[in-house]
């Protein structure tokens, strides 16, 4: 209930700040998610190829992770933000998923046909996006403006942590208890099974636990904070039935336009049997042809539906989430051109072999999962240094500062012949890797409406997977086109994608900066 005195409504009151253990308790989840993000990330390859799929065939067998993403945060976000029960929010989304992923996870190893597995990676990868989505909203509703860069470096210590110890369990398990790393033909090795299956429980108890062990404010509560107050009137200008109509207008024409452009696209690129980029033209199609719904919906003034309501809300971007969408693309590029080709480049670049039956090959290939778990490592270290650096610079100093410290850890592989070597370069892109899992959801909180934050959150992961199926689709032709077929210019773009994004970051309104200097 709405706390009110004798004289009428309570004024509003600033939003508690919340001790260190609060946080670790509303953030520990992310431990669990990342343990099932790492297992899949670094072992649904392996599992198909076991069941007989083959090089070529992977990136579209590995679609279905940016595609879920796609398709369920923003639908998670937007009934988030309108659910309340006795489990409050977000956690009734943190558990539903938790119980999915972790049953998915045991599944997954378990597959008996290659056709099975890829079905298993769409459901362990849509759970395991259940969970995650209100995460990043649960941050935004519990934390003042002055603490969201520390409940979002939080989060990233747990992702980095998670994702070492997860990564390296098939090889832990391997080398300390003895559980074979081997198996006959179409058969998953107990390494990987085992690992499935402890990453199952880590996933369940880590969410469990902040379930149990954080709080959420009521609707009543949030109404009565004087910065969700301010921010939900900054976004709450209403529209007028002309400016609805005119805008379903404009929307029904560019849908029209991208779903003609889309299906011709994806008809000839059917022929030419460039099937990835025909996925990307397909969704292009998708997008139109909804797009043109909406519109349609609006124009004819039908515009208080459900859909209507999330395509009006997706035009209606914050200024800053449409600046920070660009940053987010060319790094999320960069991340993902590393995670397809550090394999490819290392073991050609830096080992001198392209022949995975070789001994030589299989080292380098090993020696790529150290690195990662380094990087990963110090991801977890430096989460918890990037406010003290935002704090005495800003927001967008701290992640531009990242960002190029990640150009330098890509680009100076090309300059490595010591294996070893590149252990350095990790350095550099587990700092930026922090900066990214936690600066651009720093900012972005505080643009957003309180009441659709979990929306709004779920479709700020559009500009973290389009750059993945945008990556997926062009980054092979342009190596093999340009490059001759050789990995480690991929690495260099990568590097020049995450400078654009540096320069990128400069040009984005971090809108509680500017509050804290009015107010000074």
């Amino acid at each position: 209930m709405e706390s009110r005195s004798e004289n009428g409504p309570a004024p509003l009151a600033p939003k508690p700040r919340l001790s260190f253990w609060e946080i670790w308790n509303m953030s520990f989840g992310f431990l669990g998610i990342q343990f099932g993000f790492a297992l899949q990330n670094a072992n649904v390859s392996r599992i198909f190829e076991t069941l007989g799929a083959a090089v070529e065939d992977i990136p579209i067998l590995w679609i279905a992770a940016p595609v879920t993403g796609l398709l369920v945060q923003p639908v998670v976000g937007y009934f988030s933000d309108r659910t309340w029960n006795r489990l409050g929010r977000r956690r009734p989304y943190f558990l539903i998923g938790a119980i999915l992923a972790s049953l998915a996870l045991i599944a997954m190893p378990n597959s008996p046909t290659l056709w099975v597995a890829a079905g298993m990676l769409w459901i362990m990868d849509a759970s395991i996006n259940i969970s995650m989505e209100p995460f990043r909203a649960f941050v935004g509703d519990n934390l003042p403006s002055e603490q969201r860069t520390t409940g979002f470096a939080m989060q990233s210590f747990f992702i980095g942590t998670g994702a070492v110890v997860a990564s390296m369990l098939p090889w832990i398990l391997t080398g300390w208890f003895g559980v074979s790393n081997e198996a006959p033909p179409g058969v998953i090795p107990d390494s990987v099974r085992w690992s499935f299956y402890l990453g199952a429980a880590v996933f369940f108890l880590a969410v469990l636990w902040t379930v149990l062990r954080s709080h959420e404010y009521s609707p009543e509560e949030m109404a009565g904070f004087e910065e969700n107050q301010e921010r939900e009137e900054f976004a709450g200008a209403a529209r007028s039935e002309a400016e609805f109509r005119a805008n379903g207008a404009r929307q029904a024409r560019l849908g029209a336009g991208l779903f003609i452009l889309g299906a011709l696209a994806s008809a000839w690129l059917s022929r030419a049997g460039l099937y990835q980029v025909m996925i990307l033209s397909a969704g292009v199609a998708l997008v139109g042809l909804l797009l043109v719904l909406s519109g349609w919906m609006q124009y004819g003034g039908r515009h208080d539906t459900g859909f209507v309501t999330i395509m009006n809300d997706f035009q209606d971007m914050p200024p800053t989430m449409k600046q920070l969408a660009w940053v987010q693309f060319f790094s999320w590029f960069a991340l993902f051109a590393m995670w397809i080709y550090t394999t490819a480049a290392v073991t050609s670049h830096i080992y001198g072999t392209t022949d995975p039956t070789s001994a030589l090959y299989n080292e380098g290939a090993n020696w790529v999962g150290v690195a990662f778990a380094a990087y990963n490592g110090v991801a977890a270290l430096v989460a918890f240094a990037i406010p003290v650096l935002a704090k005495r610079t800003s927001r967008k100093i701290a992640h531009v500062v990242c960002l190029l410290f990640g150009a330098a850890g890509l680009l100076s592989v090309f300059a490595i012949g010591d294996p070893r070597l590149l252990l350095g370069s990790m350095v550099g892109i587990g700092i930026a890797w922090a900066s990214i899992l936690s600066m651009p959801y720093a900012i972005l909180t505080g643009s957003l409406p309180p009441s659709k934050l979990g929306y709004y959150m779920g479709v700020f992961n559009f500009f973290i997977v389009i750059p993945q199926i945008v990556a997926a689709a062009i980054l092979g032709f342009i190596v093999g086109r340009f490059f001759g077929g050789e990995a480690i210019y991929a690495l260099l773009i990568g590097g020049i994608s995450f400078i654009l994004a540096a320069l990128l970051t400069f040009r984005v309104d971090d809108v509680d900066d500017v509050a804290a200097a009015l107010s000074t």
